[in-house]
């Protein structure tokens, strides 16, 4: 497991490209037949990757939960949100099958000792992206397939940022205890996601960036309002955000990204706004 810890906005001020992705990118996500996981620190958000091609793959497959959570198994006091991201898949949470096409969601409500993850086809195999957070109640275990989100176009063609935010583990879909994600996917020749730009004083948010296009790139906008940074990202790839930074991003061409949040408020519009004449 990948440990990031935290960083205050005062030392990152200074930090070079390099330090700046290797504290807040995640450049790999899926391997096959493995569980790939990046803990960060930041509201001890967990992003755990899994790619079954020739087998079934359990959650905590290379992970040692003792030392990692300090628990005798991945979602004792954790709650998981999952996407599916490749061909058909499913996945087993203590002996129920949920079947998941592309852009179909489950979330794993704490509790649940046992989660395994199918591809139907190793020829085309599911991807499941998940975010992880810590959890101090029993919600309940839901399946929300693409039609299931709650969809909120936004933006225009004329500023380049038409999309559609799909909102499926949130608060007005359903009860979880802290976790909070949706899929943002950008209209064909719109390349803005989240302008004005935002704060989240009281919750950090991670960004996961895919059907980006081969030989194209999203630049990854972050740091303090007055004072920003950028990281590129290629497809397949995550950003961490804390709290204290913005989160916005402008490709090269449109592309397709999944939010996930926690901290202490889970209302959607709980952001602190940045006036576009006020970047720096």
């Amino acid at each position: 497991m990948d440990i990031r810890y935290s960083a205050n906005q005062k030392d990152f001020k200074r930090y070079t490209t390099e330090e700046t992705r290797a504290e807040f990118l995640i450049e790999k996500v899926f391997a096959d037949d493995e569980i790939v996981a990046t803990y960060s620190h930041v509201d001890r958000m967990v992003v755990f990757g899994c790619k079954p091609v020739n087998e079934a793959v359990p959650l905590d497959k290379g992970i040692d939960c003792m030392k990692n959570f300090g628990t005798n198994y991945v979602l004792e006091r954790r709650e998981l949100g999952i996407f599916n991201l490749g061909g058909e898949g499913s996945v087993e949470v203590d002996g129920e099958t949920y079947n998941l096409a592309f852009k179909d969601c489950l979330y794993v409500t704490k509790g649940h000792k046992s989660v395994v993850f199918t591809s139907k086809d190793k020829a085309n195999p599911a991807k499941f992206y998940m975010i992880s957070a810590p959890a101090h109640k029993v919600c309940k275990t839901t399946f929300l397939s693409i039609a299931d989100a709650q969809k909120k176009p936004v933006g225009d063609n004329s500023t380049a940022n038409k999309r559609v935010i799909n909102q499926f583990i949130h608060p007005d879909v359903l009860e979880t205890c802290q976790l909070s994600m949706g899929l943002t996917e950008l209209d064909p020749g719109n390349v803005w996601n989240t302008m004005p730009a935002h704060t989240h004083e009281r919750r950090s948010e991670i960004y996961y960036y895919f059907n980006i296009a081969e030989n194209q790139a999203v630049f990854h906008m972050m740091g303090e309002g007055e004072e920003t940074r950028h990281i590129l990202v290629q497809n397949d790839q995550a950003v961490i955000s804390p709290s204290w930074s913005i989160h916005a991003g402008c490709g090269t061409a449109n592309y397709t990204f999944i939010w996930a949040m926690c901290g202490e408020n889970l209302t959607f519009d709980d952001m602190d706004h940045i006036a576009i004449s006020d970047l720096r």
